[in-house]
């Protein structure tokens, strides 16, 4: 969902004066690259991957997809600014989703980088891992969601299992907020749940550098409840971690998806007036009665063109379900509605 009124697709980033999904290794300040890897058949065309040079090697902030196509672009571009895999010393993971963190263990694993993870993702990684694990795990999601077509679907779509040698533990957890020294810079690794429950955001105060993963994006808003196991809350924690790094200094913005961006501060702003309208449309779209996720999300405009739920491919209609269940989720941890199990779903009706 779009809030931007710089689409991504047509979004010009700064340290290139290109498209920001142009292949390069890109300079965002001395000693700091930006190098865009592609993620086929997926809508954010592209992940950012950035490079930090020390005496000592490199440090990466996520790794992108393990696709042939990602690698050897990554290969490429390092080369370009003098260096290979084997220079690569530390992957700074900001989340465990597949664009962000299955090439960065799979480089880390054949090199010997320490890959880095927030402690919140053990339990997602601990599901991928169960050897009884048969089926998408997003399907119940769907399902307490109210969208149960949409569930079977995406049942049938399933294909083989995960590529476990994607999945494999960090070397290091994450936990709490803290500092880490890489190099000569110190940086804070800040935990910011919302998008997943274990997401670090990575703060170099002294060069004004927030390198922000999917929790801070310049052109669009990070999905909501898209995330196994489930949380509770995953909204309340999202505009609570948003909160978090409004009270740090105002940051130039490297997104994982995106461009480089001039303000953290703004575009914090941007994502809590954003989600505090959708909080009060979901509120209204109670007033029929008690609804589910999936009903909910029909009375709502989606992406940047507020387009109709029906519009949406079966992927996105899903993701929109599960993001509209989180906003109600939130009216509910607010006192201003309430929820009931049901065999249809959760339903969720106005107080």
């Amino acid at each position: 969902m779009t809030t931007s009124n710089t689409p991504t697709a047509y979004a010009v980033s700064p340290d290139s004066g290109e498209h920001w999904s142009k292949e390069g290794a890109w300079k965002v300040t001395e000693g700091i690259h930006r190098i865009p890897l592609p993620l086929p058949m997926d809508g954010l065309k592209a992940i950012n991957v950035y490079v930090i040079e020390t005496d000592d090697g490199l440090t990466l902030i996520d790794g992108g997809w393990s696709i042939e196509v990602a690698r050897d672009l990554l290969e490429r571009c390092l080369r370009d600014v003098g260096y290979g895999f084997g220079d690569i010393k530390r992957f700074l993971v900001t989340h465990v989703h597949r664009d962000h963190f299955t090439l960065a263990t799979v480089l880390g694993h054949e090199y010997g980088a320490d890959v880095a993870l927030g402690l919140g993702e053990k339990p997602a990684l601990e599901l991928l891992n169960d050897p009884d694990l048969n089926r998408n795990p997003f399907i119940d999601v769907l399902r307490t969601a109210g969208a149960h077509e949409l569930a079977e679907l995406w049942a049938a779509g399933d294909g083989e299992g995960p590529d476990m040698s994607m999945w494999l533990f960090p070397d290091t957890w994450l936990e709490g907020d803290h500092e880490i020294s890489v190099g000569d810079r110190t940086i804070d690794a800040v935990h910011t749940p919302g998008h997943t429950p274990g997401h670090y955001v990575y703060a170099e105060k002294a060069s004004g550098l927030l390198f922000a993963g999917d929790h801070v994006l310049p052109t669009i808003t990070p999905s909501i409840g898209f995330t196994v196991p489930p949380t509770p809350d995953p909204l309340g924690d999202f505009m609570a971690s948003l909160t978090k790094v409004r009270s740090l200094p105002d940051l130039t913005v490297l997104p994982a998806h995106g461009p480089v961006a001039p303000s953290s501060h703004q575009r914090v702003d941007e994502l809590l007036a954003f989600h505090e309208r959708r909080l009060d449309l979901s509120l209204a779209a109670l007033a029929d009665g008690p609804s589910t996720g999936f009903t909910v999300a029909h009375h709502l405009g989606w992406t940047r063109h507020e387009r109709a739920y029906d519009e949406l491919d079966e992927f996105s209609q899903g993701m929109a379900a599960m993001e509209t269940k989180a906003h109600l989720e939130l009216l509910v941890a607010q006192g201003r509605a309430t929820r009931e199990d049901t065999p249809d779903g959760v339903l969720f009706a106005a107080r």
